[in-house]
């Protein structure tokens, strides 16, 4: 691809469109026109995560997932118009922005539930299309204006950022209370920043990537232990947030809990249910939450903690790549290390000039 203008001044706007489970491609159109109530953000920065593989991949439940789509549902960007009935000074604003349409009208939606409106399932990314383009519309009402000159890079990892923020207020933790986090990706790690901020007693990370140790420790984990060494542990955590979605990890995450103690599945494993033993739940009396994405009022807080300082989803970004190295950023996230064998952390597209 030859270098050039930006799409703004060709009037041109890039996506990466996936027709079908592995075919992929990047098209070149008419910059899309805001509508009514609705914003036109120009991207900055896309993460990938392996909702988005499984999007590729064909293992997407039916139900929540469309083909043709242009998939990306983690990012930040620039306002650079509004449709009518937008305030006009909203354009030039950096933003994040919500990605369930909801109705706002349904019970669910009433009570705060937004993300389990009961219109059914609707995902920029996902049915609508996403971030992985030059150029992004959604319903201004989503968008979550950040201050000028805001890392945006840091700012593509709010969408996770809000799920951790759900999580952790499900385990409804007390300060100086014993917690530990099952899985130290992206996910697991931004759940322990903000677990952070409740001061507790002990923060582990159970995490069988030894390599995760210092961004465990950046994230202001008191510890990294493997799952094995974690299995030989007492039963002894007040609370427990599962986010690695494999086989066992609800179970292991259920076996460290002292009885009476909390745990939130945040975390979706493929494959065969494992189930959690009635009798370890009943006889510890354990009480078990778990997290759909996220409602508004965690995406207000964690922008909010965000622009406090007291998030830094930034330490967690490895990789960085153009829009037309979609199909390379995908093999990444595919992996655990990259060709010369640095680890993969959250991996980025940027779109910049063409």
């Amino acid at each position: 691809m030859t270098a050039g203008r930006p799409p703004e001044a060709t009037g041109r706007s890039r996506s990466v469109l996936l027709e079908a489970p592995h075919r992929m491609r990047l098209v070149t159109g008419e910059i899309p026109r805001p509508g009514h109530g609705e914003a036109l953000v120009r991207v900055s920065a896309a993460g990938i995560c392996g909702s988005d593989r499984e999007l590729y991949e064909g293992t997407r439940p039916e139900g929540f997932r469309t083909y043709p789509i242009v998939p990306g549902h983690e990012w930040s960007g620039i306002v650079s118009a509004t449709g009518p009935g937008v305030d006009p000074s909203l354009a030039g604003a950096p933003v994040v922005g919500e990605g369930y349409r909801n109705c706002q009208a349904c019970d669910r939606c009433r009570e705060g539930d937004t993300n389990l409106c009961t219109t059914g399932y609707d995902e920029t990314g996902f049915t609508r299309p996403g971030a992985f383009a030059d150029h992004l519309v959604l319903p201004a009402r989503l968008l979550h204006p950040l201050p000028p000159g805001t890392d945006l890079r840091s700012a593509a990892l709010l969408e996770p950022a809000a799920v951790a923020v759900a999580a952790v207020l499900r385990a409804s933790v007390q300060p100086g209370e014993r917690v530990a986090v099952v899985g130290g990706g992206t996910l697991g790690l931004l759940a322990v920043q903000v677990l952070a901020t409740y001061s507790p007693a002990e923060l582990l990370v159970v995490e069988p990537r030894a390599g995760r140790a210092g961004l465990a420790r950046e994230s202001r984990a008191t510890g990294l232990s493997t799952p094995d060494e974690a299995a030989a542990l007492a039963p002894s955590f007040d609370a427990v947030v599962e986010t690695a979605g494999v086989q066992g990890s609800a179970r292991a995450a259920a076996q460290m809990l002292r009885r009476g103690g909390r745990l939130v599945l945040a975390g979706i494993p493929g494959g065969t249910p494992e189930g959690l033993p009635p009798s370890l739940i009943v006889e510890r009396q354990l009480a078990i939450g778990s997290v759909f994405g996220m409602p508004s009022a965690a995406w207000v807080q964690a922008v909010r903690m965000f622009r406090a300082g007291l998030l830094r989803p930034g330490l967690l970004i490895s990789h960085e790549l153009e829009l037309e190295d979609f199909d390379k950023a995908l093999r990444l996230v595919a992996g655990t290390h990259d060709a010369d064998g640095a680890e993969v952390g959250k991996v980025l597209l940027c779109p910049r000039s063409v």
